[in-house]
């Protein structure tokens, strides 16, 4: 998949750290953003589709590992790769993460050479 089509979907709760991901990906993907888990879902139903979704873990209301879980159980969802991005750094945060379907789990803070590198990895 080519840079110019592909599209990532942030998911954070914290509108500071949606631009500065965003800002790390200006000019090489497009960008969808969700504050919240639900509107996540919503987002990641429509056409088109975003190419990867980047997935903070803990949220209000619905955290990123119950995100990551509906969207592997729901047919027109479950092939969008699942990358986690948290401030929880255990062994087990990232082996649940792993579990539930995501394809990579990055740590904050975000380091923006790690990030463009995941993205093309499994973009690839």
């Amino acid at each position: 998949m080519d840079n110019e089509s592909a599209c990532v979907l942030i998911v954070d709760d914290a509108p500071v750290n949606i631009r500065l991901i965003s800002g790390i990906l200006k000019g090489h993907y497009k960008t969808k953003a969700a504050t919240s888990g639900e509107k996540a879902l919503q987002i990641a139903q429509k056409e088109p589709q975003p190419s990867v979704i980047l997935l903070d873990i803990m949220m209000p209301e619905m955290d990123g590992y119950e995100v990551c879980s509906r969207l592997k159980k729901d047919p027109a969802t479950e092939h969008i790769p699942v990358i986690f991005i948290s401030g929880h750094s255990s062994d087990e945060d990232r082996a649940k993460g792993l579990a539930l379907g995501a394809v990579d789990y990055l740590h904050k803070s975000i380091d923006p050479a790690t990030v463009l590198a995941t993205l093309k990895k499994v973009m690839s």
